[in-house]
């Protein structure tokens, strides 16, 4: 038994306080390496998304859950994204787009079915389901820079987080060198 401690304690004494030093130094470097690009990464990432959208100028309508307001950060991204649906559940009656026919009766003037030769009502795209195309494109839109800036507030709390533990192996480091 005393024999297998002795082993045991050969192994973890083995490896040399320079040794040791030295990989707690690598480590730190690369913490903070990767910590400091992780925040530039999502600084930056942050600012391209609301220059993005300020080149785009666009202003939230009245009745927004934010009016009036530019279109720059995720909150008022997420107030017209939100709007843009509720208008288009108004426009389409509270159906969304897959609960609209593809083909509709085309009517006349006066709101009359048209008829073609042989007395069959003449079908044509329902064009509100295909303006669900248009309102999706713009919501997807919104919504993937909302996720941007929550993936750029991400990269910024990890990468702050890695400059943090580098700076911990730094002072590991140095007690263990001066001990």
């Amino acid at each position: 038994m005393s024999s297998i401690l002795e082993k045991e304690r050969t192994i973890r004494t083995d490896a040399s306080p320079a040794k040791k030093s030295t990989l707690l130094l690598v480590a730190a470097i690369v913490a903070f390496t990767v910590g400091f690009g992780a925040v530039a990464g999502g600084v930056f990432g942050a600012w391209y998304t609301w220059d993005q959208a300020a080149v785009q100028n666009i202003v939230t309508p009245e009745d927004a859950a934010i009016p009036n307001a530019h279109v720059r950060g995720p909150l008022t991204m997420w107030a017209q994204s939100d709007i843009i649906t509720h208008h288009q559940l108004d426009r389409t009656g509270g159906l969304y787009y897959s609960e609209m026919p593809r083909l509709v009766p085309q009517l006349d003037d006066a709101g009359n079915p048209v008829l073609d030769e042989n007395g069959e009502q003449v079908m044509v795209p329902n064009a509100d389901r295909a303006s669900w195309l248009d309102a999706t494109t713009l919501t997807t839109a919104l919504n993937l820079g909302i996720i941007s800036y929550a993936l750029s507030a991400m990269a910024i709390a990890v990468g702050a987080t890695l400059a943090l533990v580098g700076y911990v192996f730094l002072r590991i480091r140095r007690r263990a060198v001066l001990l």
